[in-house]
């Protein structure tokens, strides 16, 4: 039996069985040995065939989003509406067959936007360049899921799930646990909180499935037998989404209020240009990307350049985007806005700076 067919037997042995107290530990085992030979699908071992041809770009510019969608929905129009660089838009599937790179000039920034292939059901297992497609989203600071507003919700949900089974969770953080494999002494296991979905025998049980018999795991929080699964894989990625409606134009304004008010989610019309300056500023608020400025001493700031960071940058940081030389030079700095206490106030390199921060940096004599 390949892993394909071991798949799809587990994925139908979940679907039968009855969710409750009784068969929680069973559904577990289950869900850890589906992670398992996920991995093995998305990771095939050396020597088991050619490499495939795959499309990633290099990575450009202060941060990268990917388009994503089923075919058709406009996510090569928007490409050439936001930036200036053209793909092949038509009114056919499968339009776009590789990955195409474009550049957004946002505040400042140069925001990396890639134009992908169209994915079907069924690219988490390899299906029209879907691994290709997900390989290169893994790499992206930002997705965008590009959906059509003329059809059903369910595109959603099967994009989700697709994007799921390779190991990316969507507006999630990670989850708050301790792990770490060691050399002997068992598994130790402790947690600060009253769990309702794990316990200490099903931990142990898939530790064991993964051939980890020695073992620290702290849980701070309570999560489910996924998120440890997770945890213990450790190769899951953790990316913000932004769910876009495009052709608004050919629904009613109730269907178009349902939508607009959805969590995360912005509705759009490439044809008609409608709300696409929403849409970057969007893009640059879930990036969190923070512009500041640079101050010589006796001199008005340059607020024309800028540079720009990520939220919770530090003095450090600053300091290396200006020079990587600087930081062991630094003696302290002065920093005007919403930072500080007082204008100007004399820091370190440990202080966080904010959104349009105005920075001046004294050098040891």
């Amino acid at each position: 039996m390949g892993i394909l067919e071991k798949i799809s037997e587990i994925e139908k042995e979940i679907s039968r069985t009855q969710k409750n107290k009784a068969t929680e530990y069973h559904l577990g085992l289950l869900k850890a040995k589906l992670a398992k030979y996920r991995v093995q699908l998305l990771e095939p071992t050396k020597g088991s065939g050619l490499k495939g041809e795959g499309f990633d770009v290099m990575k450009s510019g202060d941060a990268r989003v990917a388009l994503i969608g089923f075919p058709s929905v406009g996510k090569s129009t928007l490409l050439n509406k936001l930036t200036k660089t053209h793909s092949e838009a038509g009114a056919y599937e499968f339009t776009t067959l590789t990955c195409i790179p474009g550049k957004i000039e946002h505040n400042g920034a140069n925001i990396q936007l890639l134009d992908l292939p169209g994915i079907i059901e069924g690219a988490a297992q390899g299906k029209g360049r879907g691994r290709q497609v997900i390989a290169v989203a893994r790499t992206a600071d930002l997705i965008v899921m590009m959906l059509d507003a003329t059809k059903s919700g369910q595109q959603r949900t099967l994009l989700e799930r697709e994007l799921e089974a390779v190991g990316i969770r969507l507006n999630r953080g990670k989850p708050n646990v301790y792990f770490k494999v060691k050399t002997g002494g068992g598994i130790s296991f402790n947690a600060t909180v009253k769990l309702s979905h794990l316990n200490e025998k099903m931990v142990y049980h898939i530790l064991h499935d993964y051939k980890i018999f020695n073992a620290e795991v702290l849980v701070r929080e309570d999560i489910t037998v996924d998120e440890f699964i997770d945890v213990v894989l450790g190769n899951r990625k953790y990316i913000k989404c932004l769910y876009v409606y495009n052709k608004i134009d050919s629904i009613t304004l109730e269907e178009l209020d349902k939508l607009a008010h959805e969590l995360n989610t912005i509705v759009i019309s490439c044809e008609m240009d409608l709300n696409l300056d929403y849409l970057v500023d969007q893009m640059w608020r879930h990036l969190n990307l923070l512009r500041v400025y640079t101050k010589k001493r006796g001199e008005y700031p340059d607020l024309e350049g800028g540079l720009i960071v990520r939220k919770g940058a530090t003095v450090e940081h600053v300091c290396h985007a200006i020079h990587r030389s600087l930081a062991d030079e630094f003696r302290y700095a002065l920093v005007w806005g919403t930072s500080t206490k007082h204008n100007p106030q004399r820091v370190g390199l440990s202080h966080i700076v904010d959104n349009e921060d105005i920075i001046q940096v004294v050098k040891k004599k």
